[in-house]
């Protein structure tokens, strides 16, 4: 390589790292390094941003303005897949804010760009939130079947999503060793790895323990698969025993259909319960975002619309 062609190589290096696609790949390193954030938040940023990259082109950042994102908007509106399936208002708002997030990481840095201020998320209708009554969520307990230990499993399944409120990832990640059935609590991370403290009903601690006493290993998952097992399993093979959020996804819809209960029953379900049950009992806001790992108040207050008792003891005093 001549000097001219030197020069030019290294100018176009320099080029390059100027470039959205450069600034993408530090803005992915910085999330998963810097801000110490999960594989899926990383994953999920890389989608919603090559997406954008796609749709924009490889670029400086300085180019991006106020028009492009209007446009990316309408493209992001007007979206459809393979199979025809649009994105939801909820779906393009986390674009907007993988976009955002990006560009305050930009300023940040001192790169010329959009200020993320500028940019708004569409405004989505209020959340409304499904949950099971007591006489549900008796009839769904009630319909596990009993003698077998995936059996004895389930109904410890059901009643510790019900009685901690954890979310489906959480509970499927929980070892034998994690849960203290002595003091009846332990300890999750939860989104973000935000450490938090969940609570035991006695019920729960009765069927998690009559579940532990019928198994027969010392596999680490709290609640695994229980097919066929060959002698001698080392600790690698209790791992992929471990039961995976789909497989208890699965179980809690099939036993709520056993109930014969109409509504989609999942174990968010039994979280929305769980959170309905302590709001309608008089537990203040801020112990149950708590409770639940809320990083803000403002996903907890979803609940508040059905749990509402002054507004039903006005309607009782005063309509006739």
């Amino acid at each position: 390589m001549g000097l001219v062609g030197a020069i030019y190589h290294k100018c176009f290096l320099v080029y390059n790292i100027n470039m959205l696609s450069e600034y993408i790949r530090k803005f992915l390193e910085h999330v998963e390094v810097g801000k110490n954030q999960s594989l899926k938040t990383i994953e999920n940023y890389r989608h919603y941003l090559e997406r954008f990259l796609k749709w924009y082109g490889d670029k400086e950042p300085s180019d991006v303005c106020l028009g492009d994102i209007h446009n990316y908007r309408l493209f992001l509106n007007r979206y459809k897949d393979t199979r025809g399936r649009t994105l939801g208002i909820k779906t393009q708002n986390y674009h907007i804010i993988a976009l955002r997030a990006f560009l305050k990481y930009l300023i940040k840095n001192d790169v010329e760009t959009l200020p993320p201020e500028k940019i708004d998320l569409q405004k989505i209708p209020q959340r409304t939130v499904e949950y099971l009554s007591r006489e549900e969520l008796e009839r769904l307990f009630a319909a596990v079947g009993s003698g077998k230990i995936q059996d004895l499993r389930d109904r410890a399944i059901l009643e510790t999503l019900y009685s901690t409120g954890l979310r489906v990832s959480e509970l499927a990640g929980l070892n034998r060793a994690q849960v203290d059935l002595i003091r009846r609590e332990f300890m999750v991370r939860g989104k973000g790895k935000k450490p938090r403290i969940v609570f035991l009903s006695d019920r729960a601690v009765k069927f998690i323990s009559e579940y532990l006493k019928e198994r027969q290993d010392n596999f680490e998952p709290l609640f695994m698969n229980h097919g066929r097992t060959r002698g001698g399993e080392d600790v690698a093979a209790g791992e992929k025993r471990r039961l995976t959020t789909v497989s208890i996804e699965g179980m809690v819809r099939k036993t709520a259909m056993k109930a014969g209960i109409i509504k989609k029953v999942t174990p968010h379900i039994l979280r929305h319960s769980f959170a309905t049950e302590l709001l309608v009992n008089g537990a203040d806001i801020r112990s149950v975002q708590e409770m639940l790992g809320h990083s803000s108040i403002t996903t907890t207050q979803i609940y508040t619309h059905v749990t509402n008792k002054r507004l039903k003891e006005v309607h009782e005093r005063f309509h006739k």
